[in-house]
């Protein structure tokens, strides 16, 4: 698959979550989102730092992130799908994300990053939570990148066949 088909493959099944995703479909898409974020973050730079004001609107790339949110999940559900792996694995690094700010808050986290002394954050049972959260982020952002690289499972699977096999 090319960059432009995976881009119009992408933008046609804008909310379809079933069946699979080529490697080159997810991750040529991928490309165009990121050269479009900088694209429109660079054309913002121009447009607010010409205006005077540098921390100005930011309603081009708002607008582009919007539009190319839910096709971009889409695309990484079914590439997930393509791997044999259900597209809830996407979420994995969410989950931990969602809840270490919880468990900060919940347990008197807030008081220690509002203070001057962020070490403390780092202290005692708390702060080995703490870091273990943090690895914990980290190395699920690898393994969602590394199931997003896996190659097609051969023949068809539980999402629907494979599509590499499926003629476009």
């Amino acid at each position: 698959m090319t960059f432009t088909q995976s881009i119009k493959t992408c933008f046609r099944k804008y909310f379809t979550f079933s069946g699979r995703a080529s490697r080159s479909e997810y991750w040529w898409f991928f490309l165009f989102t990121f050269l479009g974020f900088l694209f429109f973050g660079f054309i913002e730079g121009v447009i607010n730092g010409a205006s005077g004001t540098p921390g100005g609107p930011t309603l081009l790339s708002g607008a582009f992130n919007l539009a190319t949110f839910v096709p971009t999940l889409a695309v990484g559900w079914r590439r997930m799908h393509d791997s044999g792996r259900s597209g809830v694995y996407l979420f994995y690094p969410l989950i931990v994300l969602v809840g270490l700010p919880n468990f900060i808050g919940i347990f008197g986290g807030t008081e220690l990053l509002t203070s001057s002394d962020l070490a403390s954050l780092f202290e005692g049972a708390f702060g080995i939570i703490v870091i273990v959260s943090l690895i914990i982020v980290a190395l699920s952002l690898f393994i969602v990148v590394f199931w997003l690289t896996r190659p097609s499972q051969p023949g068809p699977n539980t999402y629907g066949p494979n599509p590499h096999e499926v003629s476009q």
